[in-house]
């Protein structure tokens, strides 16, 4: 099993492109469903959870064809609609094939989601939604059954609380439904506003993304009748002309913003000067004003940003929060360059629970943090981390533990390193090309 090793002290110098965003990706994959032909991507990122999907889109019955960052996925040649357990158990976003199923085909049975270990993300709100648009949902030996009789109908829902995947999932089902749905209390996410811009380019009548209130006028030809496709070999030759569906296009991914932050924190945390090329800074206020408080230079350039770090950094207080706020994928990064900063800051994770697990692999690198209640951690700045073997937790963990392996004086070895090649591509190549000293082993 891979490991990461790591040497620290240097501060990172240099540019470093950002790849396109895991996060929008993800459903935009999962879109190509809705088509009945070649969808287009481009900034594409070589990841883990990309190949995962892809490899459920292909067992699904679509062709898929890479070349680098561009990707080709034709979903007009599906012939089932189930999303077997052995594909779906990797990664919690494999629900985001739900919708789109059930809205082309009118029925679709996708194993409950399996992914990383930061706490319940339950998918009920997923479902109460499809309910609300007249699908018919059971949930049976692990696996989420939707049907409905004939097309899904518009409809208003509610989200309870915001929820991302939830978002994305209903508003790629309602492009499809008869008339008019409105979401309300949505997510506001930039990935959710890339992908309403990308359904709206397939064709879909989407507006307001990026805002609590979402409307959907439905669209696509008539389902007449629902096709039969669950484990029928013979459906694979079947026509889906009768299918309604969006029109073929091409997509090009957002940046990265966890990324871009992630090498932004690492700047700051390493004292050094290093321009974040292709990063989107209006996604990005929350984590540049923190950066700032805490005494880094951040400049918005052409190019990107500029992190450069401050001679001393300062201590400031987070609190994670829905979108336009602090991002809860920031936390365990940020939490290190508090760690070392001058002073006591407190972090407060509102999203999930079980989200501090990387402090334990922190405090064996000599950080001073103590957790209470569960969701608040006190963070004693110290003057420096000291190298360790460390272990992964998740994926933001292992960006956290890069970071402080990259700041620490001594060795630092990672291991279970599967996690950040969830989200993170070619991390350690485009941190030794900053100066570090990292490899893979």
């Amino acid at each position: 099993m891979d490991k990461i090793e790591i040497t620290g002290g240097i501060p990172l110098e240099g540019k470093v492109m950002i790849s396109g965003a895991k996060n929008a990706a993800l459903p935009l994959l999962a879109a190509s469903i809705l088509v009945q032909g070649p969808v287009d991507y481009t900034n594409i990122p070589n990841l883990m959870d990309i190949k995962s999907i892809k490899l459920l889109l292909e067992d699904l019955g679509a062709s898929i064809e890479s070349n680098g960052s561009k990707v080709r996925i034709n979903a007009a040649s599906i012939y089932k609609a189930e999303a077997e357990y052995d594909l779906v158990r990797k990664m919690r976003a494999s629900i985001l094939v739900l919708g789109p199923l059930v809205a082309r085909f009118g029925h679709a049975k996708v194993s409950l989601p399996g992914g990383c270990a930061i706490g319940a993300r339950p998918v009920d709100l997923h479902l109460k939604g499809l309910e609300a648009l007249g699908a018919t949902i059971s949930i049976e030996h692990g696996y989420i059954e939707a049907t409905t009789d004939g097309r899904l109908k518009g409809n208003e829902f509610y989200f309870d609380i915001p929820t991302v995947t939830g978002t994305e999932n209903l508003m790629m089902a309602a492009t499809l439904a008869t008339g008019t749905t409105v979401l309300r209390n949505c997510a506001r996410e930039p990935e959710i506003t890339a992908l309403a811009d990308a359904l709206n380019q397939m064709g879909a009548d989407i507006t307001g993304a990026g805002t609590a209130a979402i409307r959907i006028n439905g669209v696509g030809e008539s389902l007449g009748q629902t096709q039969s496709i669950l484990n029928s070999a013979n459906s694979r030759n079947s026509s889906t002309e009768s299918n309604p569906s969006l029109k073929p296009a091409t997509i090009n991914v957002i940046p990265d913003r966890i990324e871009a932050g992630t090498f932004m924190v690492a700047a700051a945390a390493t004292k050094g000067d290093v321009l974040i090329q292709g990063a989107e800074p209006e996604h990005m206020g929350g984590i540049i004003s923190k950066l700032r408080q805490s005494g880094a230079s951040v400049d918005i350039t052409e190019e990107g940003i500029r992190v450069k770090g401050g001679e001393k950094i300062k201590s400031t207080d987070i609190k994670t929060l829905p979108y336009p706020g602090f991002p809860t994928d920031m936390q365990a990064q940020f939490m290190v360059l508090m760690s070392i900063a001058e002073g006591n800051s407190v972090v407060h994770e509102t999203i999930f629970e079980n989200r501090f697990i990387h402090v334990n692999e922190l405090q064996r690198m000599g950080a001073d943090i103590s957790i209470s209640g569960g969701n608040y951690a006190m963070v004693r700045g110290v003057k420096s981390l000291s190298g360790a073997q460390v272990m992964a937790s998740d994926l933001r963990a292992s960006a956290s533990l890069v970071i402080a392996g990259l700041v620490a004086k001594g060795v630092t070895t990672i291991s279970r390193v599967y996690h950040i090649d969830r989200g993170y591509e070619s991390i350690e190549k485009k941190f030794s090309n900053l100066g570090a000293q990292i490899k893979r082993c």
